[in-house]
């Protein structure tokens, strides 16, 4: 058989820069198509002015790709964070008042990233289950719709100042009542084009982004129907002159609602690096040449980014999943894709703001609802079932509190519901709880990892530490038939590491799962002793 021909990866730096130009510079035109809607509607959305939403995208792409640790993320802001922000602007008072507080929060929160970065702390970002994330952003996506879906039907943005969003959930009713029938059109259209578009399966028309032609059908929409002049001020966006928004706007007096400012420090630096590392995960699965990001590199890069972002006024910063995906199917090579995306965002405000400020905001809500359904789609409610009854406990609880009580709760109420089932289905003992019981045996390149006691998502960062000291050309056997309980956190994790070996010329194996009892319908389900069931059936 015929040796392949090693893969050839494009180097960094301004040597990458050279080499790459050409196809980071198409591909990075091409996501900027991409985050001009997304960025305003995602700023409007979150209560700050919209041109900072088009700020924050031109700051994560020139300055914070260089500083990057991941080849192909796209930085910029992010539909997972808008629930935080919206929450900022209101417990800070509200209007540009808050919005001017709600800075000082982002900028604090971008230092301790930078200190998490130095440090390298990134790691402990795999202590979250993978359970309470996906119920997080579910609720993020359901608060979204309850927000965007006004907004489509024309209603007043003054109308549901300060609603909670079980409370913007109660008033569809009333706002499919009273619907502007212009705007609604718009909107309705565009939602049609943005769940339409994936069905089609013409390769070319399918290489065209639905937010572009959203752009494209609603903008003529809204000059013939004359909105500048016949509809509210409201339904298209304003976004002002870019040079006379680039100020210091950040204020810190916020930090006298201490309480306040505290947990809004804590939800910027916590979600956005929890969002980022996932994103670039995911991404590198997406990498044709099989890189592995530094997270730490990458954390530090956002940090900086959010000090830069919050000091002029704008949102946090993160790797975003969608335009990160879109600049990998684009042909990019290097991080420079990033820097052009971020570019091309600001020639294209410096000269063309008035094309912008003939968008509809109701497409822009129609864009938001989808990515909203995307985040809190039935597919996930119903991965959450298939991998098992106690992930979906986890999710749906993780749901529920969030929207009643907010993000920073339903997250922890996640995390402890989690701890409890681990507790009462594996009979996990209190030294084992953070820390796992590894014997690790190795024949040269050749390592056995026998694991005892529970391997669970609390006690997971002791055992990727004890296989991070492993070589990834070297071959690896994890055993787990010794376990009383492997949640799924640890062993998607664990995949995710032998994915990694793999691309470095290793191998990765989990044995002994078959020797336990699987709590779910898939490979990675949580697996427990069958004794220990027997035991609690009784």
């Amino acid at each position: 058989m015929k040796k392949s021909e090693p893969v050839v990866i494009p180097k960094d730096g301004l040597g990458g820069l050279q080499e790459n130009v050409n196809s980071d510079v198409l591909s990075g035109f091409l996501v900027f198509l991409l985050a001009l809607p997304l960025s305003l509607g995602i700023a409007k959305a979150s209560d700050f002015p919209p041109i900072y939403g088009v700020i924050t995208a031109i700051i994560g792409g020139i300055v914070v790709s260089l500083f990057a640790g991941s080849p192909l993320t796209i930085k910029g802001p992010a539909a997972g964070l808008i629930v935080i922000c919206t929450g900022a602007v209101t417990e800070f008072g509200g209007g540009e008042h808050g919005w001017h507080l709600a800075l000082g929060a982002i900028v604090v929160a971008g230092v301790i990233q930078v200190v998490l970065g130095f440090l390298k702390l990134g790691k402990y970002s795999d202590f979250i289950p993978v359970s309470a994330i996906h119920g997080m952003l579910a609720a993020v996506g359901i608060t979204i719709f309850a927000k965007q879906i006004h907004t489509l039907l024309g209603a007043d943005p003054k109308d549901l100042e300060g609603l909670s969003s079980i409370a913007l959930l109660e008033r569809i009713p009333t706002s499919l009542l009273e619907m502007n029938t212009s705007i609604a059109m718009i909107g309705i259209i565009s939602l049609l084009i943005m769940f339409g578009m994936p069905l089609i399966q013409n390769k070319i028309i399918k290489k065209i982004p639905a937010f572009l032609i959203v752009l494209l059908v609603s903008i003529p929409m809204a000059i013939s129907m004359d909105f500048k002049n016949t509809q509210p001020g409201f339904s298209l966006v304003k976004v002002g002159n870019l040079v006379d928004s680039l100020s210091l706007n950040v204020d810190f007096s916020g930090i006298q609602m201490t309480g306040v400012f505290v947990k809004y420090v804590i939800l910027f630096a916590f979600v956005s690096t929890i969002e980022s590392v996932l994103t670039v995960k995911a991404i590198d699965g997406l990498d044709p040449y099989h890189r592995k990001s530094d997270i730490d590199k990458d954390i530090l890069a956002i940090g900086i980014g959010n000090v830069v972002s919050g000091l002029l006024g704008g949102l946090p910063i993160i790797s975003e999943v969608t335009r990160s995906a879109a600049n990998v199917n684009n042909g990019a090579r290097t991080r420079w894709a990033n820097f052009f995306h971020g570019l091309s965002l600001l020639v294209f405000v410096l000269l063309a703001t008035p094309v912008i400020e003939m968008i509809p905001n109701a497409a822009l809500a129609a864009m938001l609802i989808f990515i909203g359904y995307r985040l809190a789609s039935p597919k996930e409610f119903r991965h959450m079932y298939e991998i098992g009854w106690q992930q979906l406990v986890v999710f749906l609880a993780t749901i529920i509190v969030t929207l009643v009580e907010g993000l920073l709760i339903g997250v922890l109420a996640g995390i402890a519901i989690k701890l409890f089932l681990n507790l009462f289905l594996g009979k996990t003992q209190p030294k084992n709880i953070f820390k796992a019981q590894i014997l690790h045996s190795n024949h040269g390149t050749r390592h056995e990892i026998r694991l005892s006691g529970s391997a669970t998502f609390s006690n997971y960062l002791s055992i990727k530490k004890e296989i991070d000291k492993i070589p990834t050309n070297n071959d690896v056997i994890v055993d787990l038939s010794g376990v009383t309980l492997a949640d799924h956190t640890v062993i998607a994790n664990l995949e995710a590491l032998g994915r990694d070996f793999q691309a470095g010329g290793g191998q990765f194996s989990i044995i002994g799962l078959e020797e336990l009892q699987s709590l779910g319908h898939t490979d990675s389900s949580t697996h427990r002793k069958v004794n220990i069931a027997r035991m609690h059936m009784g």
